[in-house]
């Protein structure tokens, strides 16, 4: 009933001529100026920061006493939180058994 109309490509009627395609001059960039000099950074008078192995090993502690921290204090919100809910559970069935009665 329907047929969808397929579109066809003309076949060319004259005779196709080539384009020719001459080559174009490149332009050429005239040279980068040269960069200024970067004066020198002024000299700070503070100590610089060396990382001793009993730096390393004491940071690491403490990162890893910090942590342990931040993780204990979040499972006991967990549990508390998981206990208030079974409590809430609890009264609840105990008011409604109490209304059947």
């Amino acid at each position: 009933m329907l047929r969808p109309k397929i579109p066809t490509n003309p076949t060319p009627t004259g005779v196709t001529i080539p384009i020719p395609i001459e080559p174009t001059a490149i332009a050429q960039r005239p040279p980068a100026p040269a960069p200024a000099a970067v004066p020198a950074a002024p000299v700070s008078s503070r100590p610089t920061v060396q990382l001793t192995p009993s730096a390393v090993i004491g940071g690491t502690a403490v990162v890893l006493v910090v942590g342990a921290v931040l993780v204990s204090m979040l499972l006991a919100v967990a549990i508390t939180a998981a206990s208030v809910a079974v409590c809430a559970l609890v009264v609840r069935s105990v008011l409604t058994s109490q209304k059947r009665r």
